[in-house]
This record gives structure tokens, sequence and C-alpha cells, in this order.
């Protein structure tokens, strides 16, 4: 059986904040990603209901959280946050779960957002979606950085 982080197919990532969280899909054989829906994150934590039916929507093998450090390197609350998703996303899926450092990500994902709204393929009332860019980031980083050969057994 193939370990799901070298087996071709799906991925979720997900880019956890104090409001929503972001989530993208992303395809290991295309090395791409694309931002898909935002999850309302309230007092009491996400809404789980609404992550539960994207797992079974995309029937991922993977899933992604960036992990949101400070520029140097230091855990401040909403990483303690993030991880806490993540592992309770570990825990409710069944799934394997990868932290990704995503320093820098909401400056590229705002400047992304930006280029899209020039280009007519976004509008100001789709700022929402700048979180579910951010999760495309998170992606992208994880391929460019962490995804290992594939394995076709």
């Amino acid at each position: 059986m193939n370990n799901p982080a070298t087996s071709p197919g799906c991925l979720l990532g997900f880019d956890v904040g104090s409001r929503r969280i972001g989530v993208a899909v992303g395809n290991t054989l295309s090395a791409s990603a694309r931002g898909i829906d935002v999850v309302a994150m309230r007092d009491e934590g996400p809404d789980w209901e609404h992550v539960d039916k994207l797992i079974r929507q995309w029937r991922p093998n993977q899933l992604l959280v960036g992990d949101p450090l400070t520029l140097n390197g230091d855990v401040q609350e909403i990483t303690r946050i993030a991880r806490r998703f993540a592992e309770q996303l570990g825990e409710r899926s069944g799934l394997p779960v990868a932290l990704v450092d995503e320093r820098s990500s909401s400056r590229e994902a705002d400047r992304r957002f930006a280029s899209r709204r020039a280009d007519g393929r976004a509008r100001r009332k789709d700022a929402a979606q700048l979180d579910a860019v951010a999760a495309e980031i998170i992606i992208e980083r994880w391929f460019d950085h962490d995804l290992p050969a594939f394995s076709f057994d």
C-alpha cells in the first residue's frame, strides 16, 4: 500500500485565521492548487461540519495546515490555534496532516488577489476568498519544498 504523502492524488490545504479558514485543493500529479472555500471560525472553534463535508467531497489522501510562525520563526497565539486545528483535523479525519511554514503568505495572497481583481477575475466583495488564496500558497509551498517522489507500486 502506498504512503498517502507519496501517492498521486488530491490533498486539501487549510489557512487558519482567527475568523475564517481558507481551503484549497491540490493535485499532486500536476502540482497545482486552487482555492475552493472558506470555513467559519467561531468562538467555539471551526465549523467542523463544513470541514468534514469538504473532506468527504474531495476525498484527499493528505491534509496540509499552514503553520503561522512570526518572521523570526517564533510561535504566536494563531500558531497555537492552527496547530490545535491540525491535531484535531488528523484525529477527526484519520488522514495524515502536515504543517507547512506559511511565513509571508499573507502578503503573497494580497498580491495575487489584487492581480486577480485587476484582471477582472475577482471583485472586492470576493475578499473573503483571500483566505482560500492563502491556502493555495500553503499547498504550493508544500509542492516546492516537501513533495517527495511518487511511488506507483
